[in-house]
């Protein structure tokens, strides 16, 4: 993998999550080895990725225009949940467990006005959409 861009830690579990941009993938890799457990496809051009361990999913903000929810089964297996379209170039973000938000920047291109996105994780359930 190329262009190893954003990364997150999943403490519980110990794995190191890394958005790659080339070929675009979530990698998680055993923190104590580093060895990869598991790979998913992502959107292009991700800039940011976070774990939401109160849900156990990953956000990946993509500048393609798409923001990926990715379900953690368990410490080694992973399903994109969702590939939500956002706006072309918005791949940064931040998201707040305390506040149980995930911020997106969308930015100005054209006749796309700049703007913040403000998303609610959804409950973890199978039926739900995994944003609001």
């Amino acid at each position: 993998a190329q262009g190893n861009f954003p990364m997150a830690l999943d403490e519980g579990h110990r794995r190191l999550l890394i958005g790659s941009r080339n070929p675009p993938r979530l990698i998680a890799l055993d923190a104590g080895s580093g060895k990869v457990v598991a790979e998913v496809p992502i959107g292009n051009d991700t800039d940011d990725l976070f774990y939401d361990a109160k849900r156990q999913r990953v956000y990946v903000s993509c500048g393609g225009g798409v923001m990926d929810v990715i379900q953690q089964r368990d410490a080694d297996h992973y399903l994109r949940l969702a590939s939500l379209p956002t706006a072309p170039g918005a791949r940064t973000s931040l998201f707040v467990p305390a506040l149980d938000r995930l911020y997106l920047a969308v930015p100005r291109r054209g006749d796309q006005q700049a703007e913040i996105r403000v998303f609610q994780p959804a409950p973890a359930r199978r039926t739900e959409p995994a944003l609001n």
